[in-house]
């Protein structure tokens, strides 16, 4: 049973330390694919996640995007220098890219100027996005619709909001990746969300290295646990988990636009 990580830090110190071991690691665990998030920070770590994709070809793909936190970094510059890489053929995705109201590291009227130009890049290069929000979902809605978002549609990552939030997001084109959280104890309505979430418009992720799953919680997260999270799924809707690993598997694919491979 093929497993896809949608979304993964592979850049940050903590797996890229011993980023062989890690992608072993994954494939030990039959996650035979990822997505490297590109948190593009300064021209000079543009290509973090691209080089890490380059050096496993077919095993991990890439993004480019300014998180909330830095958007007090993004210029003209850094646009242009992201709009040159993002044909890259491993570039899926846009993100991530959006709103934290909870830490607040960047004003939040830049914060909502940033996300708004990176919907328009995104629009511009025919890519997905994908979208951080935390303490801002009135916002983040707001702006996907205003700015159009629904022509490429997206994955709303790390999904932490509640089945309505879930519904309208989907109703914009973006579907709910669930991370570690599901496994949560207190996590009720996110655990809900996953629940009545369609499995046509599911995916998995770790968000590694944060926020591991039960029984990891406490360790530095990475891709190898992602079984947990689509297992946490399957209990919590009652089927089996087979059906998780291949819905998400093909969902990924379909939202990347990436071809499915044969599986051997």
């Amino acid at each position: 049973m093929p497993l896809f990580d949608s979304h993964c830090h592979l850049d940050d110190p903590r797996l890229a330390s011993s980023l062989d071991e890690v992608i072993a690691r994954a494939g030990e665990a039959d996650v035979r694919r990822m997505t490297a998030i590109g948190y593009v920070r300064s021209l000079e770590n543009i290509r973090a996640a691209i080089d890490i994709a380059e050096a496993y070809p077919d095993r991990v793909f890439s993004t480019l995007g300014v998180h909330p936190h830095e958007a007090s970094l993004y210029d003209d510059t850094l646009e242009q220098a992201m709009e040159a890489l993002a044909s890259h053929r491993s570039v899926v995705a846009i993100g991530e890219i959006g709103l934290d109201y909870y830490y607040d590291h960047s004003p939040r009227e830049v914060q909502r100027e940033v996300f708004r130009r990176q919907i328009a890049l995104a629009r511009r290069l025919k890519q997905p996005i994908v979208i951080h929000t935390r303490d801002a979902a009135e916002d983040t809605l707001a702006i996907l619709r205003e700015e159009r978002a629904h022509d490429v549609g997206g994955i709303i990552h790390c999904f932490s909001e509640d089945a309505d939030f879930a519904k309208a997001a989907l109703d914009l084109g973006f579907v709910a990746s669930f991370s570690g959280i599901v496994t949560f104890k207190n996590a009720k309505a996110v655990q809900e969300a996953a629940r009545v979430q369609p499995l046509t418009d599911l995916l998995i992720e770790t968000d590694a290295p944060y926020l591991a799953p039960v029984p990891h919680r406490g360790r530095t997260n990475e891709p190898a646990f992602v079984y947990h999270v689509a297992h946490a799924i399957a209990a919590l809707r009652g089927i089996s988990l087979e059906e998780v690993v291949e819905a998400s598997w093909e969902n990924a694919h379909r939202v990347f636009r990436l071809p499915l491979p044969q599986i051997t």
